[in-house]
């Protein structure tokens, strides 16, 4: 088995690693847990369903779980599927709305299933004050959503977010979250923790800036980045835009290349999602 001490940006982990390793797509799995309830800000193209099994796309599961529960399901899955090698939190909601319980369930799963890696997806606006109780779980890879790192953008992407009681919106939120969110990567990013950067191109709102998106994380020690072409879903404020098709996102992909690794593999998980990239099962 391997060793917790994995999860501290080895380079045997990252091998391991489906979604930071295209070559290991194939043969290395990963689990979701569907442990985050809520979110700490509203993005303009997001509908965080909990009950829908016939869409693949993040922010959607079919139930919820408490912590013991995501570690039974992960001890539960290695016995079926052994070639799961990494265990990640990604929603429904974001794991630092409620980081007690993202840290207790990375926590359990150090202690009952020390072999998996450990992942984190988030929007970065809580992470901060978190980062040193997250490595001490354990979990080596992190993955922060930036859609935007000009305050201007970001209010066409965000609704809204909320931080230390108050809703804000606009620019000052999104300036409030852009701050947190590049704090978040240099704390990380300086403990050697690897660090991917998604970032949903929204056609006509963000397209124009990705670049500069690239940029900015690379100075600041991130890894590599995923460009998540806009998933229009219906009711949602952006969701009468067209979705980015393929050959644009491969250009806006060379040229942020420029900065920082590529990611091009991105299967578009669901947050319960378990097994081969773009084989998923559900919880």
């Amino acid at each position: 088995m391997l060793a917790a001490s994995l999860a501290t940006s080895n380079p045997s982990a990252e091998a391991m690693h489906p979604c930071f390793n295209a070559q290991a797509k194939g043969s290395y799995g990963r689990i979701h847990l569907p442990v985050a309830s809520s979110c700490n800000i509203r993005c303009g193209y997001c509908d965080r369903r909990h009950d829908c099994v016939n869409e693949s796309r993040p922010g959607v599961t079919s139930r919820l779980m408490t912590p013991a529960q995501a570690v039974l399901y992960a001890l539960e899955s290695l016995d079926r599927f052994p070639f799961i090698t990494v265990a990640g939190i990604a929603g429904p909601g974001d794991p630092f709305a409620d980081p007690e319980t993202t840290l207790e369930t990375f926590s359990l799963l150090r202690e009952r299933c020390p072999s998996l890696i450990g992942c984190v997806s988030t929007n970065g606006m809580n992470l901060l004050e978190h980062v040193d109780r997250l490595i001490a779980t354990g979990v080596g890879f992190v993955t922060v959503t930036v859609n935007a790192v000009d305050q201007a953008v970001g209010a066409l992407v965000y609704d809204h977010v909320r931080w230390e009681g108050d809703l804000l919106t606009g620019e000052h939120g999104a300036k409030v979250l852009l701050d947190r969110q590049l704090a978040a990567i240099a704390a990380l990013t300086k403990q050697g923790i690897t660090v991917k950067v998604n970032t949903v191109v929204i056609p006509g709102l963000n397209d124009h800036h990705v670049d500069e998106i690239a940029r900015t994380v690379a100075a600041l020690g991130a890894d590599r980045m995923n460009l998540i072409g806009l998933i229009p879903v219906k009711g949602t404020r952006l969701g009468t835009l067209r979705a980015p098709d393929p050959i644009f996102l491969a250009r806006l992909r060379v040229a942020a290349g420029r900065h920082l690794k590529q990611m091009s593999h991105c299967a578009r998980c669901r947050s319960d999602a378990v097994g081969l990239l773009g084989g998923c099962r559900t919880a």
